[in-house]
């Protein structure tokens, strides 16, 4: 299998509900199952409820950095593993904050079940934000980077 079919097991998975699958295709079987922790977090997950309030004008200190962010791009992990900025704790780390990243260009790797995956930029912009530590755990879909397209 291939990590295209992992994603989309993941997906599947995502989309139903689903706390476990597993699949056996050509001798190769895998068995993907969501801990605990991240169940109750999906459970746990209500749609929103909107609220009309009328509140006096004033100045919000959350503006300005809500306004910044959204043309900025993030860079997801695609699958749950750990995050290493560099091919080897000797290298210097892929990229840097405040490095211009190409489409396609290899960010940082994710380690699951022993495989190094690499993350590759989609965007081509700015590096305006590393969000994870070196080898540090990450789950699918989280934020590793903010990109500023340019």
């Amino acid at each position: 299998m291939n990590l295209k079919e992992i994603r989309e097991m993941i997906n599947l998975m995502n989309e139903n509900d689903l706390a476990e699958i597993e699949v056996e295709r050509e001798g190769t079987k895998i068995k993907l199952k969501k801990s605990a922790a991240e169940i109750a977090e999906v459970v746990h997950q209500a749609p929103p409820v909107f609220r009309t309030e009328v509140q006096p004008s004033q100045p919000s200190t959350d503006a300005p950095a809500t306004s910044s962010g959204n043309n900025n791009h993030e860079i997801k992990s695609p699958m749950v593993g750990t995050f290493y900025r560099s091919p080897s704790p000797e290298s210097p780390p892929f990229v840097e904050a405040g490095q211009v990243v190409e489409v396609g260009q290899v960010v940082c790797i994710v380690e699951a079940m022993k495989l190094m995956n690499e993350i590759k930029s989609e965007v081509r912009g700015k590096i305006s934000e590393v969000l994870i530590e070196n080898a540090q755990p990450v789950e699918f879909g989280q934020a590793l980077f903010t990109v500023e397209p340019v």
